[in-house]
This record gives C-alpha cells, sequence and structure tokens, in this order.
C-alpha cells in the first residue's frame, strides 16, 4: 500500500470515530509530530555525518582553531 492509499485510510478510520477525547490526541499528536532531519539530508551528507563521527570515536580530532583556519 502506498503513503497516498495509507493516509486515505486512515482518514476513513478517523471519521467513524465520534470520540472527542481520541480525536483530539490524534490531532494533537499529528500536530507534534515532525519529520526526522536525519531523512532529510541527502545521502552524500548523512555519509559526511557518520565519517565525522567515525573519525571522533577514532580520535581523530583537530583543534576548533585548526578548524576555523583550514575552513577560511
Amino acid at each position: 500500500m502506498d503513503i497516498h492509499t495509507s493516509k486515505i485510510e486512515l482518514v476513513k478510520l478517523i471519521l467513524d470515530i465520534d470520540n472527542t477525547e481520541f480525536i483530539q490526541k490524534v490531532a494533537d499528536f499529528v500536530k507534534k509530530e515532525k519529520p526526522d532531519f536525519w531523512n532529510e539530508l541527502s545521502l552524500s551528507q548523512q555519509n559526511d555525518i557518520k565519517k565525522g563521527i567515525e573519525d571522533l570515536e577514532n580520535g581523530k580530532r583537530i583543534e576548533f582553531s585548526e578548524f576555523l583556519e583550514k575552513i577560511s
């Protein structure tokens, strides 16, 4: 089932519910739900972050001032 079909099915289920408190809980949940930033990154960006974490775990670090010199 694709995402569009899943959304339609969810709306149908919600329309059949008469419990106001439950509907409010669902509405609150949906309003609070935010996409995970990780999924918004490109594969290249994800790989760069993974590489950076791996480097840190392996003790490969530089001073912040050295980093600033490299990027300026």
